[in-house]
């Protein structure tokens, strides 16, 4: 339970039930409240890692919002008996986050990629939306926290974008995200290759036909390790719902 949501558990994660529009209201309520808060955006396949690991699913659940990225999970809660009411990307909520900072003049803080990607993402967004106000920069390579936790705090930024990559994002936001000053941090994966331009969504028809996925397997078969956990990921919704 947060706030008036309750969650729907899938596989020990809690999702909120909400839509891609009332996902961004929320974020935006969170980003006038006092405090530091963190969003996350699960997959089946983080979903998995959170199954195994008991630290990434106290960093998961310990979210203020837990967002379905991955028709995989919309499937699962389907059969699980507990619908959620749609998929909402984590690239999705983040670009409709973008467009109500930027009418506010928020500013955010870009963490994650390789060098230069957070960069050119920044000059792309602030292009896209005027009024948004880039505090800084940090690539995803580096070995202590504390440097950039720093560069944040001193940044004042509103906003952290954090796309290390699961669940290492989780789990830094959870143990960082006071410290930073920012009132809220976003674990958006791969968001930043995709708002720089260096990595192309799936086209729409793939999107609403819940085949991002296999776009993505087609485009980079290298993935296909990770795209394993997909098949388990349903396996253990099926074992689930049998004991209910």
């Amino acid at each position: 339970m947060r706030g008036d949501t309750v969650r729907i558990d899938v596989l020990g994660v809690g999702f909120d039930n909400l839509t891609l529009a009332e996902a961004a209201e929320r974020g935006m309520e969170l980003l006038h409240t006092e405090g530091a808060r963190y969003v996350v955006t699960p997959n089946p396949e983080i979903v998995e890692v959170c199954r195994e690991d008991p630290a990434a699913r106290e960093a998961v659940n310990g979210a203020a919002l837990v967002l379905p990225d991955g028709i995989g999970v919309i499937k699962g809660a389907a059969m699980l008996g507990t619908p959620l009411k749609e998929r909402v990307p984590g690239v999705e909520f983040a670009a409709q986050l973008l467009e109500r900072m930027a009418g506010e003049g928020k500013s955010l803080y870009l963490l994650g990629a390789k060098p230069g990607v957070a960069e050119l993402a920044a000059e792309r967004l602030k292009e896209r939306y005027p009024g948004l106000r880039i505090a800084g920069t940090h690539d995803g390579y580096f070995q202590d926290d504390g440097p950039i936790v720093e560069d944040i705090r001193q940044s004042g930024a509103d906003a952290v974008f954090v796309c290390l990559g699961a669940p290492k994002q989780e789990l830094w936001m959870a143990r960082n995200g006071p410290a930073t000053g920012a009132r809220l941090l976003c674990g958006l994966g791969g968001s930043l290759d995709v708002f720089a331009g260096t990595v192309k969504r799936a086209p729409k028809f793939w999107r609403d036909h819940g085949l991002e996925w296999f776009y993505r397997l087609c485009s980079d078969p290298w993935r296909l390790g990770r795209m394993i956990k997909l098949p388990m990921f349903l396996i253990h919704v099926k074992r689930e719902g049998r004991k209910k």
